[in-house]
């Protein structure tokens, strides 16, 4: 096991990732900006190096000031958390050359699986059901006009080296195309410095589901049941949870199995999620890979008992998984629930300040993974979660009426929060009942606007 870890990252990941640490009785060292001078993960991690200015490129994304702040105080290994460099190749090779472990999968797994248009083509070759799209990046207008002629519309325009929801513009119309393409790969080269796009039959009202999955460096991998990620809101996720309200046992073993043969047809290792689109009749479609811890890995935590931080930093040591397949088993439900600083009734736009009040919930089947305390400064450099609140229960009802209550008691002042919107949302009848499909928030905030007006 590492004596000593450097935690890439900031937050409530960053924070998580110490916890983890502490329990395995490894040293951690934590990097901040300027602007994160009194955060909580640079001061409770063992050591903190200040890595640069507020901005992310002099910062968090500073590939040569994380290193040397890993080379200076003897960190043998660098947990990237996710985002910043988390799925960057270049910097998991940069980490190889100077004798460091990157807590992640292969530089050469990353790439393949980064670039999406290759990421399905590669998973179509291992017989991983893909949803039908172009044959990798769409070299012109022309071509995409082909595919789409022939795959029908509505159809996705989305950014090869795409994530977090950037880049990816809807055409219903061919008139649409030409304006959508060209919109999407100006959104693609602006945050990902790649413009290449790739497109794929639109499919109406899914689910998006993933798998989590596992593999060590002995060959041995296993799935840990999915999560439902269909509450989004611009293809950005607000509600998670563990398992989907529309998956049985049958599917469930369906989609882990083609998730396990996804991450061996690509010799991964480490922790990694296959997301999927679930059809109306329960047909599952490969959409992509993510390469890293997710934000919402807690709900698989609590629903099956593995600790997939641990388990990440005992693989990058070379530790074997200490369980199979069979020793997977989910019990009861959990629900994650992302708490910002944003205002709802303003477009959703982040309330940077400084927080006033704080009181989070707690009691039985509650854990909040966050990272600020009262007096704390949301800055207007980073993204505007406060926390994330998850809810265990015995059932998925259960786990609802917990969540109803841990909502109805967190108090935060000084800042804007969405915890009124997020229990409007745990209790309207679409997810109540499980019937919300991915385009339901986007539908259910266009009638509530509509109704304003």
């Amino acid at each position: 096991m590492f004596k000593k870890i450097l935690i890439a990252n900031r937050g409530e990941i960053a924070v998580r990732i110490i916890r983890a640490c502490r329990e395995l009785g490894v040293r951690c060292v934590a990097v901040y900006s300027t602007a994160d001078r009194n955060s909580l993960h640079a001061q409770i991690a063992d050591e903190a190096v200040c890595i640069g200015p507020p901005a992310t490129k002099d910062s968090y994304l500073n590939m040569d000031a994380v290193i040397q702040a890993a080379l200076n105080t003897g960190a043998e290994a660098i947990h990237p958390g996710f985002g910043f460099l988390s799925e960057n190749a270049e910097f998991a090779r940069k980490c190889a050359e100077y004798g460091l472990v990157f807590i992640g999968p292969s530089p050469e797994a990353i790439e393949l699986l980064g670039n999406k248009a290759a990421a399905k083509e590669t998973m179509a070759a291992a017989g991983v059901p893909v949803i039908p799209g172009s044959k990798g990046a769409v070299a012109s207008i022309e071509e995409a006009r082909a595919f789409a002629e022939k795959a029908g519309y509505p159809v996705l325009v989305k950014a090869s080296a795409g994530g977090g929801g950037r880049g990816i513009r809807r055409v219903d119309l061919p008139s649409e195309l030409e304006a959508q393409m060209t919109a999407a790969q100006q959104e693609a080269e602006k945050f990902f410095g790649d413009s290449a796009v790739y497109i794929e039959k639109f499919l109406i009202n899914p689910h998006h589901v993933e798998i989590q999955i596992i593999a060590d460096q002995h060959g041995n991998y296993i799935y840990l049941g999915e999560r439902d990620c269909s509450m989004q809101r611009r293809n950005q996720k607000i509600i998670e949870e563990c398992p989907s309200p529309i998956v049985d046992c049958e599917l469930r073993k369906k989609m882990g199995e083609a998730a396990v043969t996804a991450a061996k047809q690509c010799r991964y290792v480490n922790a990694g999620t296959i997301e999927f689109l679930v059809d109306e009749s329960h047909n599952f479609y490969f959409m992509e890979m993510n390469t890293r811890i997710q934000v919402e890995h807690p709900i698989t935590e609590e629903v099956t008992g593995f600790d997939l931080v641990k388990a990440q930093i005992e693989i990058a040591a070379g530790l074997p998984l200490k369980v199979a397949q069979s020793d997977i088993k989910l019990r009861g439900h959990a629900i994650e629930c992302r708490i910002n600083a944003e205002n709802p009734s303003l477009d959703f736009r982040p309330s940077p300040g400084t927080i006033t009040a704080l009181y989070m919930p707690g009691g039985p089947g509650i854990r909040i993974d966050g990272a600020v305390y009262q007096g704390y400064t949301i800055t207007p450099f980073y993204d505007s979660m406060i926390s994330k609140l998850i809810a265990h229960g015995s059932d998925r009802e259960d786990a609802i009426r917990k969540m109803k209550w841990a909502l109805s008691e967190f108090i935060v002042e000084g800042v804007d929060t969405n915890i009124e919107f997020q229990l409007e949302m745990i209790t309207c009848p679409e997810f109540r009942s499980g019937a919300y499909d991915i385009g339901f928030l986007n539908r259910y905030m266009d009638k509530r606007k509509a109704g304003k007006q």
